[in-house]
């Protein structure tokens, strides 16, 4: 304990609560709180506050957990789509050619720290602009609720085929090179039969957060064992627990835990190098690259059939530079390929791709639907599969998220509406596990535009709606897009919070369910009937 305690300077509590306030402050103007954590550390930076060694290994914790759920959530089988593996390899390829010519370019005319310039220099900056900040784009999906949807799912496929293109890139550019060792790791695939036993004996409260710490700590630990990046590692063993049931419970235990450790790798990130006039000056023309990068993520998606609104949403949440620029950049100067001032420049146009990025990520619905005429013109006539248009004629009621709650209402429903009831859900992965169980599903997203223009044609059919999305700002944009599509039967929604009954009913929601609220008055109600039977 001493230990720890000693690794923590006395005024890292003091940083740390300055990146509340400032992402406190952020947030009362509708902005994504990790801009306030940024804003922090550029402050902080500014008086000459420099990273310690508590900081930088909670940030690295932090990314452990975040890519240990990441893989908790993805099917390894996703990854062999061609709008993830194609796309991915499409952009990285165009994009570092593209930026390899910009940057050569702005060394032959001289410009800022780019005069004269070597082609490996060039070449590697070019490499390190072409991924996309997994943190970021998994923060922004999971603010918006869209981790499980198809737009969500390919915009995380995308980054983690990045990701292994990096550390590959790692592991051969700084002479780590896996040991024989490294063969054994093929044990976890059987071994993780064992693994998901063992989670299920964990229960539902302390050891569960236990096992998930130990199982993405010690991925990486072995992996870093035999000569491998310790983050892929946390990844894997993600990876090999996501068919597991219990995957998502995990999840959900480690969430808040990653989320306060992220804090600090945002920290970090604003603490990053002293800029100077000319190293400003060039991360500002590197940052000229990403409209290209959004143009080029949005024509690929749309080429490999996503519809107009997911390929705008997945290329928002892209539009960015990735933390492993940084590495990349840092592996390449260590090695002698690359001057220190390099450094400077990628975590400067990387800070700022995070800052200007978050706004249009959080506008990115308005964006797509201001612009909707002009997107739609790229989609393609065909659609993937589980996206088709689709026909509800025959079904009265309506409910949007198959969770607990969706599936109790939908189960005690049932029998009252003859059987004209369908379940629609984003995650294709309970689609399917509640189709096999007879319950008439679809695979659909109520926040999306276009879901009600695929189910025109029934929609006059519906008497019945009930939002039961577990993020509440979901339910919010469904019902002000339900009610905005001429929708005018009654409509249902779930609460977990005070603050969102008045936002439902703004939204043109008939009745509110605070599940919390009311779970106590409906115990309450059946403990009255046994008393009344017992009497």
């Amino acid at each position: 304990m001493e230990s720890l305690l000693s690794a923590i300077e006395y005024q890292d509590p003091a940083w740390i609560a300055i990146a509340f306030i400032f992402g406190l402050l952020v947030q009362q103007v509708k902005l994504p709180p990790m801009v306030g954590f940024l804003l922090a550390g550029f402050m902080l930076h500014l008086l000459g506050v420099q990273q310690d060694s508590f900081l930088n290994g909670i940030a690295d914790l932090g990314v452990t957990l975040l890519l240990f759920t990441i893989g908790l959530k993805l099917q390894l089988k996703s990854l062999l789509k061609p709008e993830i593996w194609a796309t991915t390899l499409s952009h990285m390829a165009i994009s570092i050619v593209v930026a390899l010519c910009f940057i050569l370019g702005l060394g032959m005319i001289g410009l800022s720290v780019f005069a004269g310039i070597d082609m490996k220099t060039a070449a590697i900056l070019a490499f390190a602009l072409s991924f996309s900040s997994t943190v970021f784009a998994v923060k922004t999906l999971e603010d918006r609720g869209a981790l499980s949807s198809r737009y969500g799912q390919v915009a995380i496929g995308v980054l983690v085929m990045q990701d292994i293109a990096a550390v590959i890139f790692l592991a051969l550019s700084s002479g780590k090179i896996p040991s024989i060792w490294a063969t054994g790791l093929f044990l976890l695939i059987p071994a993780r039969h064992m693994l998901g036993k063992v989670l299920e004996m964990s229960g539902h409260k302390e050891l569960l957060t236990v096992f998930g710490f130990s199982i993405a700590l010690g991925g990486a630990a072995v992996f870093e064992l035999v000569g491998m990046k310790g983050d892929l590692g946390a990844l894997i063993m993600g990876v090999l627990l996501a068919s597991h049931k219990k995957s998502s419970e995990l999840a959900h235990t480690l969430l808040g835990f990653k989320d306060v450790f992220l804090v600090c790798f945002f920290l970090t990130i604003g603490l990053t190098g002293l800029p100077t006039l000319e190293t400003f000056g060039a991360a500002a023309l590197l940052l000229l690259l990403i409209p290209i990068k959004v143009i080029l993520f949005y024509v690929l998606f749309t080429r490999f059939r996503l519809r107009a609104r997911g390929s705008a949403l997945a290329t928002l949440s892209l539009a960015n530079y990735s933390e492993f620029g940084l590495i990349v950049t840092a592996i390449a100067i260590s090695t002698g390929w690359m001057e220190s001032q390099w450094l400077t420049v990628v975590a400067l146009a990387l800070s700022a791709s995070f800052v200007i990025a978050a706004p249009f990520s959080f506008i990115s619905d308005k964006l797509y639907t201001r612009y909707r005429r002009f997107l739609k013109n790229f989609e393609t006539k065909s659609r993937l599969k589980g996206d088709e248009d689709i026909d509800i004629t025959d079904h009265s009621i309506l409910i949007f998220g198959m969770g607990r709650v969706g599936r109790a209402a939908y189960d005690e429903m049932q029998e009252r509406s003859a059987g004209k009831i369908l379940g629609i859900d984003q995650d294709p992965k309970e689609v399917e596990r509640l189709s096999k169980t007879g319950r008439q599903m679809i695979l659909g997203d109520a926040t999306n535009p276009e879901f009600w223009s695929r189910v025109a044609h029934g929609r006059s059919s519906v008497d019945l709606i009930l939002l039961a999305m577990p993020n509440g700002s979901s339910n919010v944009v469904a019902g002000k897009e339900l009610r905005a599509k001429g929708y005018t039967g009654p409509i249902v929604a779930i609460a977990k919070f005070e603050d969102e009954v008045g936002e439902l009913k703004a939204a043109g929601v008939d009745e509110v369910y605070n599940i919390y609220a009311e779970a106590g008055s409906g115990a309450a109600n059946k403990m009255q009937t046994l008393f009344k039977l017992a009497e």
